[in-house]
């Protein structure tokens, strides 16, 4: 005989209860967004804590399964940096682009295409999703140029150009590769590897491949995960909603700084593309994608383009 004291069934009810509010709140939503492409990109300690892989895997697949069609686009710089740190290569940085000569640049194929991508896809796939991985390379899906990097003197004199070897700017991406994979069913995962005029591997600063396959798609949304609440101010306020005209002088005024820099460029690139919004989250919260798109206050900071 199974029992239950009436004091533990009312917690069971209402413990039951929320879970069936926030499915409600969620409906709306999950109707809106069916049948739309929303971008993501995975990068920061989401790829690197266990339980918060489980969950971004879970929340993908979730939104595939409610007619959602992810597209994921993935980082994996840490994992390079390891990698090149026990084959004794010091990394070396310009303007937070990594600087990628050939040996570099072998190096950063075989860890964002052979490992963390595989990665990805393999854990999508146990659980119960359909993911294929895709670098830039493959079917021409994303083709770059040669990045330059200009240093101003302050004078009057032309600027100083710096070769920072392979970096790849995206100058096309080839969408029909994408909506191959999505019509029959699948999660595209990228690695941020593109392929320059002369057929040679670029690498590619990770939250630009996603504004620019965003914006090419014209998804309804993009969703860039960091390691931080989201765009702060100048007192270090969690920013929640902006515009991309906003953009440049947070860049200018030195508020927005570093890893965010390339986040709010990506914004701005995929919003001008095409997409509705943009969303900078925290990835260190769990199923902080499903937070952002099924709740009414969403999580992070939202870009828009009024």
């Amino acid at each position: 005989m199974d029992t239950i004291t009436l004091k533990e069934l009312r917690r069971e009810l209402e413990d039951k209860s929320i879970r069936a509010k926030i499915l409600i709140e969620a409906l709306p939503y999950i109707r809106k967004f069916a049948g739309k492409t929303v971008v993501i990109k995975y990068g920061g300690h989401a790829m690197v804590d266990d339980a918060l892989k489980e969950s971004f895997v879970l929340d993908i697949i979730l939104m595939r399964y409610v007619g959602i069609r992810p597209v994921v686009v993935h980082g994996g710089g840490p994992q390079i940096t390891n990698t090149l740190s026990r084959m004794g290569i010091k990394p070396t940085f310009v303007n937070g682009q990594r600087v990628t000569d050939d040996e570099t640049m072998s190096v950063v194929e075989m860890v964002l295409v052979g490992t963390v991508n595989k990665e990805i896809v393999g854990l999508i796939n146990r659980f119960g999703g359909r993911a294929v991985g895709l670098s830039g390379r493959d079917g021409d899906l994303i083709k770059t140029s040669r990045m330059k990097i200009y240093k101003y003197s302050g004078d009057e004199r032309p600027p100083e150009i710096i070769d920072i070897g392979r970096v790849g700017r995206v100058e096309e991406v080839n969408i029909d590769v994408i909506y191959a994979l999505e019509n029959a069913g699948f999660v595209p995962v990228i690695a941020p590897v593109g392929v320059g005029p002369d057929g040679t591997a670029h690498n590619i600063n990770a939250d630009l491949v996603a504004g620019a396959v965003a914006g090419s798609l014209k998804a309804e949304k993009l969703i860039l995960l960091t390691d931080v609440e989201g765009v702060r101010d100048s007192d270090e306020r969690l920013i929640r909603s902006m515009s991309i005209k906003d953009i440049d002088a947070l860049i200018d005024a030195n508020v927005a700084k570093g890893g965010m820099i390339p986040k709010l460029k990506a914004c701005k690139k995929a919003i001008k593309g095409g997409v509705k919004k943009a969303h900078i989250i925290d990835g260190r919260i769990e199923h902080a994608i499903l937070l952002e798109l099924f709740t009414d206050s969403g999580i992070g900071t939202e870009v828009t383009d009024g």
